[in-house]
């Protein structure tokens, strides 16, 4: 039985509603045609039950506004209804492009702006909801997630705050470090790794990989992502490296120890297609060094495969590069703000996370199982398989 047909016998746990701040429109737009899609072709026998009222419907999106004052302080608004519903509110923190005015003055809204907002709108509902799950792809402070002096522990003090609010569980993507968990011990977290849908993006653009260990290789560009780069490794059966580097502890830089050299540790990358993947491209500077480093080592074609791509230097080092020769083709998903510039590069492979989304969100509505949305092995098999047979990817 496929997954959009196994389950629905079971009673939502209550009625649908998405709600998608301003930073996350257009992809809780995408999310949003996917489950009017499931729903309106499920043919469901329990349909005119009282327990699925509303099961089918036009749109499950619901408005919602964080309108500001002239001083920049704001208030949540929801226009609709959300008592007895069970709400998912999507909110990209990473979407610099939205702006507000501070008497006269545009601000671009910054990381702590988006999660404010979010509070905002989840204090709105006023403990009306029956269960408020928060989808939000790229985890507030993540990357501030351990205590290594004197200093906050940003991401941990706002899943806390996050459930002293009502929310039941937080979904994300690809956490810089899981074990943030550990502030939340007894309730939902999920962070989903999007693999299948990087393998799938890149079948469906590039007709002539060899995937074997003789053709192709995984790299991480350190320790830290060593865990899916494992994973993707051992699904494709390719060989896998990584880089670790070197820091000078004696200096900070924009915040962070600089970056001395990265010292590879693998075999051969040789003539070797290699798909370098990590967590974020921030400002590209080290997966450009992590490429050079490979092509000095004669790898053939690079594939940088990252879940966000942020470019917060812009896409000139990435131009240079593939011009270069050093990379072939970037991958990064749609769950965080893209540029129209990014959109419009040759180079570049969008990687789109909506449908995967919607299943997500489907499945839990009916308080199912998702365990097998989270681990993606057969399909990626079965992708994989036809893509050998010569079978087109769509």
């Amino acid at each position: 039985m496929q997954r959009n047909e196994r389950n629905y016998e079971t009673i939502p746990a209550g009625s649908l509603g998405v709600i998608a701040l301003e930073s996350c429109q257009a992809l809780g737009k995408m999310v949003d045609k996917y489950l009017v899609s499931f729903r309106s072709e499920r043919e469901h026998e329990h349909e005119n039950d009282i327990a699925f009222r509303g099961y089918q419907r036009d749109t499950y999106l619901m408005e919602c506004l964080a309108p500001r004052f002239g001083t920049g302080e704001a208030k949540g608004i929801i226009k609709h209804s959300v008592r007895g519903y069970d709400l998912y509110f999507m909110v990209d923190i990473t979407n610099y492009s939205l702006t507000y005015s501070v008497c006269g003055h545009e601000n671009h809204m910054s990381p702590d702006d988006h999660y404010q907002d979010l509070k905002r709108v989840i204090a709105a509902a006023g403990g009306k909801a029956r269960r408020i799950t928060v989808i939000m792809p790229f985890l507030y402070e993540s990357r501030q997630h351990k205590r290594t002096s004197r200093e906050s522990l940003d991401c941990a003090l706002a899943l806390q705050e996050l459930i002293n609010m009502g929310v039941d569980n937080i979904i994300t993507f690809d956490a810089h470090d899981p074990r943030v968990q550990n502030a939340i011990p007894l309730h939902g977290f999920e962070t989903v790794q999007p693999a299948y849908q990087f393998i799938k993006s890149i079948l469906r653009e590039i007709d002539d990989l060899q995937i074997d260990s003789d053709h192709m290789m995984i790299i991480s560009p350190d320790e830290g992502g060593t865990n899916r780069a494992v994973y993707l490794a051992n699904v494709l059966g390719l060989d896998m490296g990584m880089f670790y580097k070197r820091r000078d502890y004696s200096k900070i830089v924009d915040g962070r120890n600089p970056i001395v050299a990265h010292e590879f540790l693998g075999s051969s990358v040789e003539g070797k297609d290699v798909l370098i993947i990590d967590d974020m491209i921030s400002s590209g500077d080290s997966m450009i060094d992590v490429a050079t480093e490979l092509k000095k080592r004669h790898a053939n074609r690079i594939f940088v495969v990252a879940t966000f791509g942020l470019f917060t230097n812009g896409l000139e080092k990435f131009d240079k590069a593939v011009e270069e020769g050093i990379i072939y083709r970037v991958v990064t998903t749609n769950l965080t703000y893209q540029t129209p510039e990014l959109l419009n590069r040759d180079y570049y492979i969008d990687c789109d996370m909506s449908k995967y989304i919607a299943n997500i969100i489907d499945t839990l509505n009916h308080d199912t199982s998702i365990s097998d949305l989270l681990d993606p092995y057969e399909r990626i098999e079965a992708l994989v398989k036809r893509y050998k047979a010569g079978e087109k990817v769509n």
